[in-house]
């Protein structure tokens, strides 16, 4: 396994190099996407912020998730790709396309950033083990049109800060291109 945190992604050509490469050498859309959702899970957010006052509430256990959140061919339901660290029995988790902060990014087409969610009244947990403390979602496209969002979930509050919309950036348009070279949406099932 590369170990990303040891590079710096603002200068590192060989970050991107390994990152691409692990990429090319995955032969499904779902092996390629987990490059992608590992990586951002390692790299992006404050990796302090559960031994901050108020980062972690009482019996919480700092953890982080990703995944890819794809939105269905009918334009019915956003379905979970590629994800990290989510309970097994919600693989391919499927909601509603309009709901929570995933339904608000498809809704806005614009990215999402919840410092802390507990100063959003209308977070809507997924998870169904734990409340994700601080979120940040970002949405992808091919010409134009929305394909799905890249996410992540920290227990700790205040994980997630501006810098990581601007470092989640390539890593979304890498998420469109192997999407879009891997037919992902064949991949997608058909909604009853």
């Amino acid at each position: 396994m590369v170990e990303y945190s040891k590079y710096n992604i603002d200068r590192s050509y060989d970050f991107w190099n390994i990152l691409l490469q692990k990429c090319l050498d995955e032969d499904s859309v779902e092996s390629a996407l987990s490059v992608v959702t590992k990586a951002i899970i390692e790299i992006l957010g404050d990796k302090s912020a559960h031994l901050k006052p108020g980062g972690l509430r009482d019996g919480e256990t700092q953890y982080s998730v990703s995944a890819a959140v794809m939105i269905s061919k009918e334009k019915k339901l956003n379905i979970f790709f590629a994800q990290q660290n989510f309970p097994d029995h919600q693989y391919r988790l499927k909601i509603p396309l309009d709901h929570g902060h995933p339904g608000i990014v498809v809704k806005n087409e614009q990215p999402l950033l919840l410092s802390n969610t507990d100063e959003h009244q209308d977070f809507k947990q997924i998870l169904d083990t734990s409340r994700m403390g601080s979120s940040i979602y970002y949405p992808f496209f091919w010409k134009g049109q929305m394909l799905g969002q890249l996410i992540c979930g920290s227990q700790a509050r205040n994980t997630y800060r501006n810098l990581d919309l601007e470092l989640i950036k390539p890593f979304a348009k890498i998420a469109s291109l192997l999407w879009v070279s891997h037919n992902g949406s064949d991949t997608l099932t058909i909604e009853k």
